[in-house]
């Protein structure tokens, strides 16, 4: 069923959408060193959204690594799984840290989890990584690395209760194919901080599929940034914010690189008092990047009364020699008229309700390509729905 949100549209829920420089977007230079980042106080741009007193410390120091995650990986014959010390060299191959948790997170894990992919590898079953959190606070670091033409999926499944402040790097060789699937499933208790960071090689494809449900506080940070010509980076993203959940994703594309392509679309849903939902969408198309090809869309449907949401959609444009660059973000509340031609041909108003949602988030979710997780996820939709409050 297709999505009938006017564009620009705005109810109980509050919008915001502008173009402010990207610049604006940190408070300070990316770095490995914590030091290097003042501690917010929620005035700055990056972090006026989030309400930092429910991070638990993560974001000015006082967070102690007194708690556990655990991490198993399954992955198919011929993949590599290794656990590092922190000279490796892959770490921190991707970028840096742009903010002072995620700076925290990599001054602070002991031991990082890589994954590599050998070149020319084409892997018929995905990589799954199950990280359950096992209570107290842990710092993580992982790195997914796929060859030169080689083909993965991977699937990273977040589970359980902690709080947890983790960097995550892909590092995309020259002509390969990486989707990651990022599901946040966690106790409705559970804080994690994160910043995904894509190195896009050489016509090299990259496709994330963000999906968010569970948490107090999740906040993500997913950032692509290209280190030849003719990368591709898709980043999708579904999110459905619950009573009291604070549900934060910000991301970033770089394109400092010629004739290079991007899209992004996320979609989010709403229900019950105080649910909050933040989208950021930044886009920079530097000086250099002649041929991009951008795009960026954000929608969100609005359930309930009580639920806010924030959109902001940037995109900065410093060459005029480009392809293609656009965004628009959406959004609306339930539509009585699409619950009403349904109902009038006898679905029950539960049953439409569960039908006009799935429509919405469907497009996405087929993204993913994994017919056993599609299911799992439409099925944590329902029951959410199940659980309306109104």
């Amino acid at each position: 069923m297709a999505e009938t949100i006017p564009a620009g549209s705005t109810t109980d829920g509050v919008i915001q959408v502008g173009q402010q420089p990207i610049d604006a977007r940190v408070s300070a230079p990316a770095s490995y060193d914590v030091a290097d980042f003042p501690v917010p106080h929620g005035r700055e741009e990056d972090w006026r959204f989030t309400p930092l007193e429910r991070l638990r410390g993560l974001h000015d120091g006082t967070a102690v690594a007194d708690g556990g995650v655990k991490v198993e990986v399954s992955a198919p014959e011929g993949v590599t799984v290794e656990t590092v010390g922190r000279d490796d060299a892959r770490l921190g191959k991707a970028g840096k840290p742009v903010d002072r948790v995620a700076a925290q997170a990599y001054s602070s894990f002991e031991k990082a989890s890589v994954v590599s992919v050998p070149k020319e590898t084409v892997l018929t079953e995905p990589v799954r990584i199950a990280v359950h959190g096992e209570g107290g606070t842990a710092f993580g670091h992982q790195v997914i690395e796929v060859g030169a033409f080689a083909e993965a999926v991977v699937v990273i499944d977040h589970t359980g209760d902690a709080t947890v402040a983790a960097n995550v790097e892909y590092l995309i060789g020259d002509g390969a194919k990486l989707t990651v699937v990022s599901v946040q499933d966690w106790d409705d208790t559970a804080v994690h901080v994160g910043q995904h960071t894509a190195l896009v090689g050489r016509d090299a494809t990259f496709k994330s599929v963000v999906v968010t449900f569970g948490g107090d506080l999740v906040r993500l940070h997913p950032r692509v940034v290209y280190g030849a010509p003719g990368g591709e980076a898709e980043l999708y993203g579904l999110y459905f914010t619950d009573n009291g959940q604070h549900q934060e994703h910000r991301l970033f594309i770089d394109h400092d690189t010629p004739h290079c392509r991007s899209n992004v679309a996320y979609k989010g849903a709403l229900q019950g008092k105080d649910a909050h939902a933040v989208w950021i969408g930044d886009v920079l198309i530097r000086a250099a990047a002649e041929g991009t090809d951008t795009y960026e869309l954000n929608r969100n449907l609005v359930l309930t009364d009580g639920a806010r949401v924030d959109s902001v959609p940037n995109l900065e444009i410093e060459t005029g020699e480009i392809v293609g660059a656009g965004h628009a973000s959406a959004t609306g509340r339930f539509e009585d008229e699409q619950l009403f031609y349904l109902m009038a041909r006898g679905i029950p108003a539960e049953e439409a309700r569960r039908l006009v949602v799935r429509g919405f988030f469907a497009e996405l979710v087929q993204q993913i390509g994994l017919p056993e997780l599609e299911e799992r996820l439409i099925a944590k939709i329902e029951a959410e729905l199940e659980a309306s409050v109104g």
